[in-house]
């Protein structure tokens, strides 16, 4: 769980961020239960409880632990919905139900044999980055995740950093 974590960080790290409050509440609401699909929910509260769990617990070395700290108490939230069953479909229908015309287009990737991926990025009135949106299909599975902020990405950089430093 570390590792993909790890990742998905890394990915937050190579980019500028826009946001909103959370893009996906819907489309997430509607599958949650739905048996096809695997869900990971972060809450908000787990996010602001890191601070006091502290580095040492969650197995981090010093610079790396309070680098995680500090970007995990900005996060309001993390979802995540993947499935294996017509992922171009899910892929479709997201896009369809989550208004991604107010998000900016970081990443595009369109295969030549199909299968699809989207960053897509929000800010707040003031330009603050809240908000990184992945879509993604392929032939074999859709996948939609949604980091909400606010986001620094001085944060997110510095982690990456740290992070990387270890390998």
């Amino acid at each position: 769980m570390k590792q993909f974590f790890a990742l998905a960080l890394l990915c937050l790290g190579t980019m500028s961020l826009f946001g909103q409050a959370n893009a996906i509440d819907d489309y997430f609401q509607d599958y949650v239960e739905d048996e096809q699909f695997s869900v990971i929910y972060i809450s908000p509260r787990l996010f602001q409880m890191f601070e006091k769990i502290g580095g040492e617990k969650l197995e981090l070395d010093d610079d790396e632990a309070a680098a995680f700290m500090d970007l995990a108490t900005d996060l309001r939230g993390l979802r995540i919905l993947s499935t294996d069953v017509t992922p171009e479909k899910y892929f479709n229908e997201a896009k369809s139900k989550i208004n991604t015309k107010t998000y900016e287009t970081l990443i595009t990737i369109r295969e030549r044999n199909g299968g699809n991926t989207e960053f897509l990025l929000r800010e707040d009135d003031k330009g603050n980055l809240q908000e990184l949106l992945f879509l993604s299909y392929g032939e074999s599975e859709f996948t939609l995740m949604s980091f909400v902020g606010p986001l620094n990405l001085d944060k997110i950089i510095k982690l990456a950093n740290e992070m990387d430093e270890d390998n």
